[in-house]
């Protein structure tokens, strides 16, 4: 937490702020004007801030009180929040346990995985997990594979909620033992007139059909459909055509439930090294007598921040919400705990934003709102943060990395534009820091809520406020 004397200062600060909100250009650029007009883009549905992140001198404002959806731009305030209250060295772990008697590598009774909500164990972890085990001397688990989600409240969310598109890994809701963020990477090969599917990882519970023909058409992933089964969550049926005339082409999708993935997955890697297990899966809490074999740290919170914002992984923003509950509140940790931690926090640091509803704190939420100046405030008081360093090193830049790679290219600013986008049906925006031509650090928010915003029709007018940001 920021000392008492700091606190006093950004809450000076942030008072002056609030009274330079109100010096205003009373005109919208004549090229912002032009742009919207061009784009059918009526005002009244942009709200722009683009204010000194150091005095707070406003250099542009637009409907900057208005509670709009700010899409993904709301991880800055996820983001920011778990770095003041954790530090960026933070880390979670997840530990694994013999319940039974280990001898000469066998273990006489169930192995317990005990999930820590690590935001990115990958499948590249994972089998680095298994091997952890395998080198704590276990060859050989004689009973189950019981697995622990006590650390978040227990819940069979809906992937599907949110745009009916429960399968594309953007959807995927936590788990405290969530690998891989439950995706597998579907190969489809043409082999001697058939069409080949590899999946990878594949767990060993997968229960692939295929029905997939060749024929005439196009080679996007849209021409093949994916089939689960609410009954038989481990069963995945794939129909419809891949042209002959296709390359390798591959799909990526979210598969299975998050604990029978992690088994599926964690016993094809443990048979891969050598390992030796018959069991079944079974959802447990963690038996008081079990007995530690290995503790394995995630990457640290500043690693996951920066992997988080530069390609906008709503999945590790929710949990970053939940980590807030868990280490304010204990578990089970709730998403209304953890907006509960995130409120006590900002009032805390005197950001009042009356109007913020942060739901799942990633901005996949039809819910989520919050104004244009509120954003910028937070953006102010993280400009003076002692982790600024890392929280500006999340950002993507223009022209270079994450989701602006292919932005701002053609202007020559490197390093002067670092931006989080958002993109939702219907909302477009952006919100970062810019250094003007003038070596002004400007908090720059910018949201556009109407029809369409979320394509090009939103971006020329995004683009078009930062580079006169840029001018200032």
């Amino acid at each position: 937490m920021i000392p008492p004397s700091r606190r006093a200062l950004a809450a000076l600060i942030a008072v002056a702020a609030a009274g330079l909100a109100g010096r205003v250009d009373a005109a919208l650029p004549p090229r912002l004007e032009q742009v919207l007009h061009s784009q059918g883009l009526p005002a009244s549905a942009v709200s722009i801030v683009v204010r000194d992140a150091l005095t707070g001198q406003s250099y542009l404002e637009l409907n900057a009180r208005e509670p709009r959806s700010p899409a993904s731009t709301i991880k800055l305030v996820t983001s920011y929040a778990t770095l003041e209250e954790l530090g960026p060295s933070y880390h979670w772990t997840t530990r694994a346990y013999a319940s039974g008697a280990l001898s000469d590598g066998r273990l006489a009774g169930d192995l317990v995985i005990q999930g820590g909500g690590d935001p990115y164990m990958t499948a590249e972890r994972w089998w680095r997990f298994a091997r952890a085990l395998r080198n704590a001397g276990v060859r050989r688990i004689d009973g189950d594979l019981v697995i622990d989600r006590s650390l978040y409240a227990l819940q069979e969310p809906d992937a599907d909620e949110f745009d009916g598109r429960g399968d594309r890994v953007y959807n995927v809701v936590p788990d405290a033992m969530l690998v891989n963020f439950q995706a597998a990477e579907f190969h489809f090969i043409h082999d001697a007139g058939r069409v080949r599917v590899i999946v990878d990882p594949e767990p060993v519970n997968l229960k692939l059909a295929t029905a997939l023909k060749g024929g005439d058409g196009g080679c996007a992933s849209k021409s093949i459909t994916f089939t689960t089964y609410e009954d038989d969550p481990d069963r995945l049926a794939l129909t419809g055509r891949l042209p002959a005339h296709c390359e390798v082409n591959v799909v990526r999708r979210a598969i299975m439930r998050a604990p029978d993935y992690a088994f599926g997955t964690f016993v094809s890697y443990w048979r891969e090294q050598g390992g030796e297990f018959a069991g079944k899966l079974r959802l447990e809490a963690r038996p008081p007598d079990a007995r530690l074999l290995v503790e394995y740290e995630s990457l640290s919170l500043g690693e996951v921040v920066r992997l988080l914002n530069k390609y906008s992984n709503n999945t590790m923003a929710r949990m970053l919400v939940l980590t807030l509950a868990s280490e304010r509140f204990g578990a089970p940790a709730t998403v209304a705990n953890g907006e509960r931690a995130l409120a006590e926090w900002l009032a805390a640091e005197h950001l009042e934003i009356p109007e913020l509803v942060l739901d799942n704190g990633s901005g996949l939420s039809r819910r989520t709102r919050i104004s244009a100046d509120g954003l910028a405030r937070v953006l102010g008081a993280a400009y003076r943060s002692r982790y600024f360093p890392e929280l500006a090193a999340s950002l993507p830049l223009g022209g270079q990395d994450g989701t602006l790679r292919r932005r701002f290219a053609d202007i020559g600013a490197e390093g002067r534009i670092r931006l989080k986008t958002g993109h939702l049906n219907g909302v477009g925006a952006v919100a970062g820091w810019v250094t003007s031509r003038s070596q002004r650090p400007l908090a720059v928010v910018v949201f556009i809520n109407h029809p369409g915003a979320e394509g090009g029709r939103g971006e020329a007018v995004l683009d078009t406020i930062v580079r006169w940001a840029l001018d200032r």
